[in-house]
């Protein structure tokens, strides 16, 4: 059909041009491909109205048809990632309805929408829903709730690629399946459209292929063909000297931010982590007292209402600025936002750009983000986050798969609803993207758990949770319905551990995922000791005094953001043009001295080699590896040659790493040589020596618990009075070893491996590296002391050891070391060394 004479488009073109605007050509493109019957993927820069390229294209229908424009039920559902982008886009989408004379109701439905707004949603569906993943499952469990989308046309996924990497991704796409399947039963001839929205993607036809993956649906990806608008600008020291070659976070620059501040209408500050946030809201009073009661800080730890404060005070621009962590990172529309400054790097460039686009939220507005570094070498990935941009290289979202706990979960929640056909079902969930390739015995397998638990928990009358009734598989206990619907969703937070002592006395806390990955007998640091890992009881971690000087240090959530892979390959052909001066970057010119000394008391590494460091200091010997892979890659990377040195020669290590390399720390000298280092970071037998070199089985139960807590094996309790994280993780460990003893081929403790090798050892990814590594030429430098590149790893494993004055001191001291040792002749060996 030919869109552009149909009365619905003039009738919004008149609108559009009312308010002296006209539609670009994606969002046109969109309305006609959405006329056509098409489900597709909508990609456009960060405020160019994305929005509308889906939600006028569904009024637009609406306003061609020939019925009456009345309220008649739930037309359109819009899935959005985050309870804070629902307000906006209600807000917005009730005013186009009232300038275009619609009778529809926009509804918002998630965590925070009061209980007499969803009875009156149940009586009458609004025609515009905008929900969350989880919600929709909870509607899903209600009875009767098939009628509600006999009128609906079309579901639409925002911030896409928020959802994609995650199994809230999965809920989405079992919910949308569902949906479909319901409508095309009782509405053969209906057409429902998928549609997604994304900014900010790498795999733009992987996205589409896992929002809509059905054959009987025409798809298409519109792109736009626009650019926003990006002035990226670092926030430079006068000289190199200025910035520390270690440290995270970045007050010797804050007085270079003061100016920023004062000439923009409202600034964001982006801070990878919370207490940086906290640190950085003190200084900036500090420096200018003015600031008072103008610049206020927003984090996931602030409550509700003060979140929703603040936010309204950005909207108003009340506030100057507003420090934040990634509770801002998405969507909603700040005009007064004008500019937005990064502190440290963001570890990726699509985190990056969609931070840039808070500010300019307009078509034709220019985005303006500083960069500030928090030492030295974080010039270098400014530049490289510029070339980035420049080019679009932007990280890919990999979708989650065979995700059984929440597949699980999924299957109750419809038996708790209206029940569902087990084989009906199955075709229904074979069609996702997510379960593809489920095999007809592990859908056995599952129905087998819902109903007796499996094979293993078959004698407990609790795991009885569905049974068939009036050929359907049904929830008929109201305490098991009750109890489940309470706990839909795959978020389950990260447990902190209480370190303590055996013979008593606390120390502090560390976070579950770390030591998930420490043997018993290995040690690490916190509050400025060394201890020695006994074990994990109820949730406590005991330790003893350790023998040993120094330790594995506790890497925390925020600060372990890792280096993506895409930033970490433009990273090393930055340090390639820093030294050739082939570049027109500033960032590099102010660190080329610091690139000059790491070359003459070292070797800055080309694209092409793989650098490793030998340092002996009165620590001990000292070896620092290069691969520039990201510090969650690094950490297991080090596990693993350290593994491996001790297969060669019984030796033990102290491990350290940042985003760019790894250091080990032994009390013995290790003969070395380049064939040497090709073997150790060998891609061969990998799966093998991962699982010796690391605890694989207790990061397998740590990840357990998540997925006992989401495919409903243990009960996280009742709203104010859930359960405690020691008793969760207890009851998911009885489980654990009881499929481990008595059920080897449960699906759950599968999954578990599967998550600790693919998600958090990041195994794919490791092995890629390490094939890198065999191909480049191996650069090993003998260095008469602390290198520029070794300095900042050296620095973290020395942080969690030391008070702030004994760390500073400790810096000031291996500065005048690696000053005085510059002085000296380096040494370079490619043949047998003593390290």
């Amino acid at each position: 059909m030919n869109l552009e004479k149909s009365k619905g488009y003039r009738q919004v073109i008149r609108w559009l041009k009312s308010n002296k605007k006209k539609p670009f050509k994606f969002q046109t493109d969109a309305w006609q491909y959405y006329a056509e019957g098409y489900s597709g993927l909508v990609n456009a820069p960060t405020g160019f109205g994305k929005t509308f390229s889906m939600f006028l294209a569904v009024v637009i229908d609406e306003l061609n048809a020939e019925t009456p424009k009345k309220a008649t039920g739930l037309k359109l559902i819009w899935i959005t990632p985050l309870r804070s982008l629902a307000k906006d886009l209600a807000r917005a989408m009730t005013e186009v309805c009232t300038a275009l004379d619609l009778d529809w109701h926009v509804g918002v439905r998630n965590g925070d929408t009061a209980q007499a707004e969803k009875l009156k949603q149940k009586k009458q569906m609004p025609e515009v829903l905008i929900i969350t993943p989880e919600s929709i499952h909870l509607l899903l469990a209600q009875k009767h709730t098939s009628g509600y989308f006999n009128e609906l046309k079309c579901i639409v996924a925002d911030e896409w690629h928020e959802l994609l990497g995650s199994k809230r991704g999965v809920m989405a796409e079992l919910a949308i399946s569902r949906i479909k399947s319901l409508l095309k039963e009782k509405h053969p001839e209906r057409l429902l459209r998928i549609w997604g929205i994304s900014a900010t993607i790498g795999n733009m036809d992987q996205a589409l292929a896992v929002l809509v993956p059905y054959e009987d649906v025409l798809k298409i990806i519109v792109v736009a063909d626009l650019k926003k608008k990006i002035d990226i600008k670092s926030i430079l020291p006068d000289h190199i000297d200025m910035l520390p070659w270690a440290g995270h976070l970045g007050h010797k620059l804050a007085y270079k931010l003061l100016p920023v501040i004062a000439k923009s209408k409202t600034t964001l500050i982006f801070c990878n982590t919370r207490g940086q946030a906290e640190l950085w809201y003190q200084n900036l009073l500090k420096l200018d007292e003015n600031l008072a009661g103008q610049i206020a800080i927003h984090h996931g730890s602030i409550d509700y209402e003060l979140r929703n404060w603040i936010e309204d005070a950005i909207h108003t621009g009340v506030l100057k600025a507003v420090i934040s962590t990634s509770s801002l990172d998405l969507g909603v529309d700040f005009k007064p936002v004008d500019t937005v400054v990064q502190i440290g790097s963001p570890k990726g460039v699509a985190r990056f750009l969609q931070r840039a686009g808070r500010s300019g939220h307009s078509p034709y507005e220019t985005s303006k983000i500083y960069f500030l570094p928090t030492h030295a070498l974080e010039l270098v990935e400014a530049a490289a986050i510029k070339e980035a941009a420049r080019t679009q290289n932007i990280e890919s979202r990999e979708p989650v798969i065979m995700a059984f706990d929440t597949l699980i979960q999924y299957m109750v929640t419809l038996a708790v609803g209206d029940g569902f056909d087990a084989e009906k079902l199955y075709a229904e969930v074979k069609q996702t993207h997510a379960f593809s390739e489920l095999e007809p015995g592990e859908w056995s397998w599952m129905m087998q758990f819902i109903t007796t638990g499996g094979d293993s928990l078959t004698a407990y009358n609790e795991f009885n949770k569905v049974v068939f009734e009036d050929g359907l598989w049904k929830v008929k206990s109201r305490q098991i319905a009750m109890r489940h619907r309470l706990h839909i969703g795959t978020i389950v937070s990260d447990a902190m551990l209480k370190v303590k002592y055996l013979t008593g006395g606390y120390i502090g806390m560390v976070e579950e995922s770390f030591m998930a990955r420490i043997k018993p007998g290995n040690s690490f640091t916190l509050a400025g000791r060394v201890l020695e890992f006994v074990m994990i009881k109820e949730m406590t971690v005991l330790v003893r005094k350790s023998k040993l000087k120094s330790a594995i240090t506790p890497s925390w959530m925020g600060g372990r953001m890792s280096l993506t892979a895409n930033l970490g390959a433009i990273l090393r052909q930055k340090y390639n043009e820093t030294l050739s001066k082939k570049h027109e970057d500033e960032e590099l010119d102010i660190v080329l001295p610091l690139f000059e000394r790491q070359a003459k008391v070292s070797h800055v590494p080309n694209d092409d080699e793989f650098l490793v460091e030998l340092i002996k200091t009165k620590d001990g010997y000292h070896f620092f590896a290069y691969p520039f892979e990201g510090r969650q890659v690094h950490e297991v990377m080090a596990a693993l040659i350290a593994y491996r040195l001790g297969c060669i020669k019984p030796i033990s290590f102290s491990i350290a790493m940042n985003d760019y390399g790894f250091e080990l720390l032994s009390e013995q000298p290790l003969p070395l040589n380049e064939e040497h280092i090709k073997t150790l970071f060998s891609p061969v037998n990998l799966g093998e020596d991962i699982v010796a070199s690391i605890n694989a089985t207790e990061m397998a139960r740590r990840k357990f618990r998540d997925i006992a807590c989401i495919s409903g094996l243990v009960f996280q309790g009742y709203p104010g009075k859930y359960v405690a994280n020691k008793h969760l993780q207890s009851s998911s460990g009885l489980f654990f070893n009881v499929f481990s003893d008595y059920d080897k081929h449960n699906l759950l403790l599968r999954q578990a491996y599967d998550e600790a090798f693919y998600q958090q050892i990041e195994e794919p990814r490791l092995a890629a590296a390490l094939h890198r590594i065999q191909s480049s030429k191996v650069v090993i430098v003998h260095a008469e002391s602390y290198t520029p590149l070794c300095f900042p790893i050296k620095v973290d494993s020395l942080r969690e050891n030391m008070s702030t004055e004994e760390l500073s001191e400790r810096i000031t001291r291996m500065t005048a070391e690696a000053d005085k040792a510059e002085t000296k002749p380096q040494r370079r060996k490619k043949n047998d060394h003593q390290l």
